[in-house]
């Protein structure tokens, strides 16, 4: 009897496992709402998420967000300001920008070329740098295209008679000028110090330009603060001046900033100090953008 027992026990537990297992006898299974992923063999796969602007991409005048890539960073490369990018795209926060986004960068109803470097944005009026005489001086400044630098014969603008007969009077003038946009400012050097880095098509944007913490870095033509901030990295604390027709300056690694964004600046007047922000050295970093292209500035600037 014993020994029967010993043989009907473990089958009847076999019966009782195998029952608990067959079809009819399921677990349940709690859903808790998962979402459903790709799968090689053919399930429900998770929708592509669409980009604003997505329809857009490719076309002339529109910009295609790539990583690491800032309304600043774009900005200077279209060649017009990050506000006007936000407005033209209807961005609620300009700091919220995604790969893969679509952005235009040259104002609505404007024919842009192909590319964002020579995107053409609006040709801007003449700027005058109004309002921003020191109290109590009543000097006027410059406006764009003034003759308020060219030399002035002695005895004033009415030369005698015997001169002006004997050797006709004219200014002096750089070979460079006659190679000059008809809306290309009349550009200053930006700083005092040598020249130390040249520019390079495709490494280097501009030149860099010598000194020490501290040293004045002034504006290089009239013009208006599109940006003044340290939002652009390798940049360091950076100004950029939107001047007359399709030129941008741009001024980088200084120490500390004088001015504010859409601050009116004059030529010459001093917008920062030049520092080592974002730089292995004390240097001032100057590009000259044209349509959001860098040019040479050594090319551009007067000799000396």
């Amino acid at each position: 009897m014993t020994s029967n027992f010993r043989f009907v026990a473990p089958a009847a537990l076999l019966l009782a496992l195998v029952g608990c297992a067959s079809p009819n006898h399921r677990a349940p299974v709690e859903d808790r709402g998962r979402v459903a992923s790709p799968s090689v063999s053919g399930g429900m796969a998770a929708p592509a998420k669409v980009l604003p602007g997505a329809e857009n991409a490719g076309k002339p005048g529109y910009y295609t967000v790539k990583p690491n890539d800032t309304l600043i960073r774009i900005s200077l490369e279209a060649g017009v300001t990050w506000r006007d990018i936000a407005t033209w795209n209807n961005l609620d926060n300009p700091n919220l920008i995604e790969v893969g986004q679509v952005l235009r960068v040259v104002p609505p109803g404007v024919d842009a070329p192909v590319g964002v470097a020579s995107a053409k944005p609006v040709t801007s009026p003449k700027i005058e740098a109004r309002g921003l005489e020191a109290k109590g001086s009543a000097a006027k400044p410059p406006t764009s295209g003034s003759a308020s630098n060219a030399p002035v014969p002695a005895g004033g603008a009415a030369a005698s008679s015997g001169a002006a007969a004997s050797t006709p009077s004219a200014p002096a003038t750089d070979p460079k000028d006659s190679a000059r946009d008809a809306d290309e400012p009349n550009w200053i050097w930006p700083a005092s110090g040598p020249t130390v880095g040249g520019f390079e098509e495709g490494k280097r944007k501009g030149i860099a330009i010598g000194g020490k913490a501290g040293d004045p870095v002034v504006a290089a033509a009239d013009g208006r603060v599109v940006y003044a901030g340290s939002g652009l990295r390798g940049y360091g604390n950076l100004v950029i001046l939107k001047h007359s027709g399709d030129y941008l300056t741009a001024y980088a690694h200084n120490q500390s900033l004088s001015v504010k964004e859409d601050q009116v600046v004059r030529k010459g007047q001093k917008i920062a100090e030049m520092g080592a922000t974002d730089s292995d050295r004390v240097q001032l970093h100057f590009e000259i953008r044209k349509q959001g292209k860098p040019i040479d500035p050594a090319r551009q600037l007067p000799s000396r």
